[in-house]
């Protein structure tokens, strides 16, 4: 079913985007990359194969822009002339509590402003304008005109110590799942959020080891890191699974995270 579909993926230069790459690529798909890190995304394009092509033309393309999301439409348009699925794996975390006693120092607006701008808008920004491009395919035998595949986390439900912004910004990708997906119900277009647990990927080099360990021992099964690789699966499962719409998707190991 993948072999010869189009598909965006946004974050598609490192960690779980890049592994959804590689993937979809294996299996015949053609992929166009959407990444801040625009030399990085042309690496990884030229390594997984022809039919994988990154966004250039500037420095870098940045989600929240309506302009560079248009212009990476436009490059999936006259290289594939059509888009079947979009996959929003970019995103941006820190650590931050809501006021820090010890140093009598409140956190940082700009913080919860760059959460929520990426996280958040970032998602909607390329939902919104990628959605008119899939709504001009073929429909399928079963109507299906394109997918798209979100990513939030399992810190919107089960949010920590110093995880306001990244909780808040990812919490609302997960409540407007369902609604766009009544929104594009009648064009044959799915939505789908995922809700990853702790995955070994770059966005996690803020937290410090000790930590990491942790969080592997209170995960009851596998107790490990998720890998990069198991996402991927997940997204051409619900590519290929026609009954998935309007869900959240938890993927981490029966992980919960237990208040302090």
């Amino acid at each position: 079913m993948l072999k010869g579909m189009v598909s965006l993926v946004t974050g598609g230069a490192s960690g779980l985007g890049k592994a959804t790459v590689e993937r979809l690529a294996k299996n015949g798909g053609k992929v166009v990359i959407l990444d801040i890190q625009g030399t990085r995304a042309q690496e990884v394009a030229k390594s997984t194969g022809a039919d994988v092509i990154a966004c250039t033309g500037c420095v870098c393309f940045v989600i929240t822009s309506e302009e560079d999301v248009k212009k990476a439409l436009d490059i999936v348009k006259t290289k594939f002339g059509q888009l079947d699925n979009l996959v929003n794996c970019a995103g941006y975390a820190q650590s931050h509590q809501i006021y820090n006693f010890y140093k009598d120092r409140e956190c940082s607006l700009e913080h919860f402003t760059k959460c929520v701008n990426v996280n958040t808008i970032g998602t909607f920004n390329t939902i919104r304008l990628a959605a008119g491009l899939m709504g001009k395919n073929k429909p399928s035998e079963s109507g299906q005109r394109g997918v798209i595949v979100n990513t939030a986390s399992t810190i919107a439900l089960e949010g920590d110590i110093g995880q306001a912004a990244y909780a808040a910004s990812t919490a609302a990708i997960i409540g407007m799942t369902l609604p766009i997906a009544r929104d594009l119900a009648p064009q044959g277009i799915r939505v789908v959020t995922i809700a990853p647990g702790v995955f070994d990927t770059p966005l996690l080099s803020y937290l410090p080891e000790k930590m990491i360990e942790f969080i592997k021992r209170m995960t009851p099964f596998p107790s490990r890191l998720g890998k990069p690789e198991e996402y991927a699966h997940l997204v051409t499962s619900v590519i290929e699974n026609q009954m998935l719409n309007g869900e959240v998707i938890r993927l981490d190991g029966a992980q919960r995270w237990f208040p302090l």
